[in-house]
């Protein structure tokens, strides 16, 4: 599949604009994403969980329904059971393209639109919601006084999020007869509900009778303070995490919070966020954490930064080398563990340093031993951690060779 922008044919024959983010690696699922009501595909949590699940190998497509954002035909003459009816075709247009989607994700009107539409996508396993109405009739309160003219003339302009909207009679005909909980109950596919609790565009009472109309298996995670729109990029960005580690199991994915891994014996580091710090970091196919920088250096603070995982491998290695010193011995080491701090000092202050202008990293180590050790013990195993091989790496001769890799 070809990544980027696309288009499909949506339920009226109009041309829908979509964009298919796909991941850097090997494809380990497919999804669709369903925006909010008047939304579009591009608003900044459809763009933030998508580009978070192509990292972690999950292709998505996103795309505006008929009427929206870059999608042809006309708004007005759209309702609920049309979106459901795009869903479909977009999820015709994956299959066609040989990668049938396995996962519906659904934000807001467009949650109630994937639990609607599941039962008419035989490949999907999943189905994720995030801040649904459990019934489509709950969008007719943002109609407010306009309600009145609608129902008396058939139409009417309503403002919905600065921006003015032609609603029809049949949109309020149609919502209204829309029934969600019998479609939720007989869904036969994994269900994951994400809602905030101080949600106040749609309730979080709503997600209860989403959650007790399902059947097992069911999942509810909290989005705490987030608001509707998951606007906060933290918010977004966990919502995608939770979304591929839950989907995982019911997915067949191996490695569902880890990208794509990096080959056996190398350390790849990946850019999650291009306009921040943070990366997926790989160890081979097995091993993923996260890097990034305090916020208050541009980072989102959602993995260690660099030199704290410089420490930690420092702390891992002298825990190690103590332990199996303490094993081989069989001495009465019940337990071990190591604090490391780094700072830079000036070399004149550092009593160990060769150098003696500037400054030089320094690495402070506190290693901790419990067990009816006695002093004599005590004082060998702290000989012991200068053994460490991390430790002697970073007191002595160090090379980095660095070059580009092939364009290809």
């Amino acid at each position: 599949m070809n990544n980027g922008k696309i288009t499909f044919t949506g339920h009226s024959g109009a041309k829908l604009a979509a964009r298919l983010d796909m991941p850097g690696g090997k494809l380990r699922a497919t999804a669709i994403f369903a925006h909010c009501f008047t939304c579009s595909k591009d608003i900044p949590a459809a763009r933030r969980i998508s580009q978070r699940l192509a990292a972690m190998g999950i292709a998505v497509l996103r795309f505006d329904f008929t009427g929206l954002g870059h999608s042809d035909g006309e708004f007005s003459n759209t309702h609920f059971s049309s979106n459901v009816v795009d869903l479909v075709h977009a999820a015709q247009y994956l299959t066609d393209q040989g990668t049938a989607p396995c996962l519906l994700i659904g934000h807001s009107l467009g949650g109630a639109a994937v639990l609607k539409a599941a039962a008419d996508i035989p490949s999907v396993k999943a189905v994720v919601t995030i801040g649904a109405p459990s019934c489509p009739s709950h969008v007719i309160h943002n109609f407010g006084s306009s309600l009145d003219e609608i129902m008396d003339k058939g139409q009417a302009s309503v403002s919905l999020a600065g921006r003015p909207f032609t609603i029809k009679q049949e949109f309020i005909e149609d919502v209204s007869q829309a029934v969600l909980l019998p479609a939720i109950a007989n869904l036969k596919r994994a269900l994951l509900v994400m809602h905030s609790p101080v949600d106040q565009t749609v309730g979080i009472e709503n997600a209860a009778e989403i959650f007790g109309a399902a059947k097992h298996p069911k999942s509810f995670v909290t989005l705490d303070n987030a608001d509707h729109l998951l606007s906060n990029r933290e918010d977004a960005e966990y919502a995608a995490e939770v979304i591929a580690a839950w989907s995982a199991r019911y997915l067949g994915i191996q490695q569902p919070a880890a990208p794509i891994g990096a080959p056996e014996g190398i350390v790849r580091s990946i850019e999650a966020d291009p306009k921040g710090f943070l990366q997926d970091i790989t160890s081979g196919p097995l091993h993923h954490t996260l890097a990034d920088e305090p916020v208050t250096y541009g980072g989102s603070n959602k993995g260690m930064t660099p030199y704290q995982f410089m420490s930690a491998g420092l702390a891992a290695c002298t825990s190690m080398t103590i332990r199996m010193y303490a094993r081989r011995k069989r001495w009465p080491l019940d337990h071990v563990f190591v604090d490391v701090t780094h700072d830079k000092v000036h070399a004149q202050d550092c009593d160990t340093c060769e150098a003696t202008v500037g400054k030089v990293d320094q690495f402070k180590r506190v290693v901790h031993l419990v067990g009816p050790l006695d002093n004599t013990q005590r004082q060998k195993l702290l000989e012991i951690a200068d053994k460490c091989p991390v430790h002697r790496t970073l007191e002595g001769e160090i090379s980095v060779l660095t070059k580009l890799a092939d364009p290809t």
